[in-house]
């Protein structure tokens, strides 16, 4: 057994339409997953116990116990494939927090894929959805960390419309470094069904921006500054905030925009990036 490095990719939602709210709390979702080539770093290495530490810009605070999904998913492989060895887990959090950015569930995912290396286990993706799935609904498109189309909870996968942006696609992604709770965005969302996801990606939206921006305003400011740039080609919400994005058709444009960005408000996180 040797040390291994993995990606938790971020997570974007390019379009979150919300359809229902269902009797048990949860919500009937469509949405739009796609995958970032930056996100959280996962490193494992050989150990007699299972154990995580934390370090990055974003871990201060971040538990490192039963509560973390980074651990849980690795108690889960443990568990579902029958190993005996244990592993040292590093997250590297490199992401903001509550961020809409799939934290967690890609973690989670991250730690899965390093830890089947790690293990030598012959299991195919779906096995390892099998293995750590209920640890959350996002967790099973973050296990590939591909594009994809969610209904449900998010979690009925299947290929995403033909207008999804290519891999390679220059991404910006901005947060005004203002927690925005998943559960409050959502209890805020005014239960109107603004009906299917549309094909094409003009039809694109995110249900959530209002309740989310209604509690954190910056959101609204940091849509109207990407959108007022005039280069990108879609400006959205990911997730139930905060972290907002903008598509652009050249680095160049999107380089130039984060550096607009980062002088009006030198206080925001911001991440240049490219689609998967």
């Amino acid at each position: 057994m040797t040390a291994t490095l993995e990606t938790a990719y971020a997570k974007i939602n390019l379009a979150l339409h919300v359809r229902a709210r269902r009797t048990d709390g949860y919500h009937e979702i469509e949405t739009l997953f796609a995958f970032c080539a930056d996100g959280d770093g996962i490193h494992v290495e050989p150990a007699n116990d299972l154990t995580l530490s934390i370090s990055g810009p974003f871990g201060d605070g971040l538990p490192a116990d039963q509560s973390n999904l980074v651990l849980r998913a690795a108690q889960a492989m443990q568990a579902h494939f029958r190993v005996a060895q244990g592993a040292h887990i590093t997250l590297d959090k490199r992401l903001p927090i509550a961020a809409g950015l799939g934290g967690g569930s890609a973690d989670a995912a991250a730690a899965a894929r390093a830890l089947k290396r790690l293990w030598a286990l012959e299991a195919d993706d779906a096995a390892l959805v099998a293995a750590i799935g209920a640890l959350g609904a996002d967790v099973a498109v973050c296990v590939e960390s591909k594009s994809a189309l969610g209904k449900g909870l998010g979690d009925q996968l299947s290929p995403p419309p033909a207008d999804m942006p290519e891999a390679g696609t220059p991404i910006l992604l901005v947060n005004p470094l203002k927690p925005c709770p998943t559960g409050a965005v959502y209890k805020g969302w005014d239960g109107a069904d603004r009906g299917s996801l549309a094909i094409m990606r003009s039809g694109w939206r995110n249900d959530l921006s209002p309740s989310a921006i209604a509690l954190v305003p910056e959101i609204g400011v940091a849509l109207y500054m990407l959108d007022d740039i005039g280069t990108a080609n879609l400006v959205r919400m990911s997730g139930s905030g905060a972290t907002c994005f903008a598509l652009f058709d050249s680095i160049a444009d999107r380089d130039e925009a984060q550096a607009e960005i980062a002088t009006m408000q030198p206080g925001w996180w911001t991440c240049a990036s490219v689609l998967r």
